[in-house]
């Protein structure tokens, strides 16, 4: 799409610092002079409205019910209406704009924008958005809070705006909705692709851990709900019998031993220790580290994510710590780690395990004791070398399609920023094109995706390693 659109044959000879140059026939306004902020009391059967990082404003039960932060009272919140430009103060940093579709209520922290007439509330909200992955908001900062911002109506309706005519307005935000429906669809599509590579790698890894690689062998049943039936040669056994110590992590860095790296449970992902690239640090008691070969299993902290493991595939010499909700296991010589870690990770052992915690609605615990007490189909040592040596050989071929599709995943999403961007600021016409295109209702609350989902379930926020919620 973006090949077929020129630039416009005339631009202003003065650039704004966010915008740059603008086509000469557009105007420039202030904020307040586009937009009213308002201030409405919400009505009894009013539901709760939310405004999502990827631009979206809709009732909540639309989009999902959990994964936020709930309000116990309803303090100051104030009516929304279908077409208010809806900015969330703290969280337009990020991209949390965009344009109601229904009417509802919401927290005092959004700002409800009613337009002017002639003003496009939608691009606008595609105009605020690219202001937020720009990071022009976040340069206007004044705090120090870390990862976000305030961006309130009083900096919003300060900032000096592009004004394009109210049809081109209207044509920018045609277009975009198209762009972005292709684009949408083309992900999902893919997102579909990974969702199967993903399935597939989990029922090889359960067949296998469970029954080894001998189709035909004999079996027996295992006595557990988890696996049917195992080997007739192998055994079931609690984890504890294969493991010569478990040991908690630490909350901080011990007094006097300097800054360390402290792992959390984000950093176990798809079976695996990931450790971010920062500097090393010394003098942390061997006690708290890692070494190659360790696992990690988060014990608590969430009932989605409790008894999840990862293995450690650094080096010794590193200086990594990991919290208190997380557990390190080491297993006796006498058995394989790789195939532990496969073991645990089974879908369906995760589910037994996950079963055997202490469920609430906002807790999940799983002691090392209690986790060392589930039980899991034990083979000699020569089988749990070949089933993990097997394991990864499949696996590798399995990950190098779902990072390939992730990769083009990752590729669209950087086209559609960069093309929204350069629309909505000027830089290329899409008047001719925009007319060409269909009148229909584009909007689709299944293409809409307000965090990346990984095969764990963990919703990844902007850096990939921390639980983010909806806030409010």
């Amino acid at each position: 799409m973006k090949a077929k659109l020129p630039p416009y044959p005339h631009y202003s000879d003065v650039a704004q610092a966010w915008v740059g140059r603008t086509p000469a026939h557009w105007a420039t306004s202030r904020g307040k002079n586009l937009f009213t902020l308002m201030s409405r009391s919400p009505r009894i059967d009013d539901e709760v409205v939310t405004c999502f990082r990827d631009g979206m404003v809709t009732l909540r039960r639309n989009r999902r019910t959990k994964g936020f932060t709930e309000s116990v009272k309803e303090i100051g919140y104030q009516g929304i209406r279908k077409g208010d430009l809806v900015i969330h103060a703290m969280d337009a940093f990020a991209g949390a704009v965009g344009v109601s579709d229904s009417d509802g209520k919401s927290t005092p922290v959004y700002a409800a924008c009613q337009p002017h007439a002639g003003v496009v509330a939608e691009y606008y909200a595609l105009l605020v958005r690219h202001m937020a992955l720009s990071g022009w908001i976040t340069a206007l900062a004044k705090g120090i809070r870390e990862r976000s911002t305030d961006f309130r109506f009083s900096q919003f309706s300060s900032q000096d705006l592009p004004v394009p005519p109210t049809e081109e307005q209207q044509a920018i935000v045609k277009y975009t909705q198209h762009v972005d429906r292709e684009v949408g669809e083309t992900i999902r599509s893919k997102k579909q692709l990974v969702a199967l590579l993903v399935a597939q790698k989990n029922t090889v890894a359960h067949q296998v851990v469970t029954c080894g690689m001998n189709p035909s062998v004999v079996t027996k049943e295992s006595g557990y709900p988890w696996v049917a039936t195992i080997p007739s040669h192998w055994e079931m056994v609690p984890i504890k019998r294969l493991l010569k110590e478990s040991e908690y992590g630490t909350s901080k860095s011990p007094e006097g031993h300097g800054p360390i790296r402290i792992l959390t449970m984000g950093n176990i992902r798809s079976g695996r220790v990931r450790v971010p690239k920062v500097g090393n640090s010394t003098g942390v008691p061997s006690g708290l580290t890692l070494q190659h070969g360790d696992l990690l299993f988060n014990r608590t902290n969430s009932p989605d994510l409790v008894g999840k493991v990862g293995i450690y595939d650094g080096p010794d010499d590193e200086t990594i710590s990991f919290a208190s909700y997380l557990v390190r296991l080491r297993t006796r010589k006498d058995h394989c780690t790789k195939w532990l870690n496969y073991v645990l990770n089974s879908p369906a052992f995760w589910a037994y395990a996950r079963g055997h915690a202490l469920l609430s609605l906002h807790q999940a615990n799983l002691n090392p004791t209690r986790y060392g007490q589930l039980a899991i189909p034990l083979p000699p040592k020569s089988e749990q070398e070949e089933i993990a040596k097997y394991l990864h050989e499949s696996e590798l071929k399995i990950d190098s399609a779902i990072e390939r599709a992730e990769r083009e995943i990752a590729l669209l999403r950087e086209y559609q920023t960069r093309l929204t961007a350069d629309v909505v600021t000027g830089k290329l016409d899409v008047r001719a094109a925009a007319a060409a295109l269909p009148n229909v209702d584009l909007r689709d609350p299944d293409l809409a995706e307000p965090y990346d989902v990984d095969e764990d379930g963990l919703h990844t926020g902007l850096d990939g390693n921390d639980v983010v919620k909806e806030s409010m």
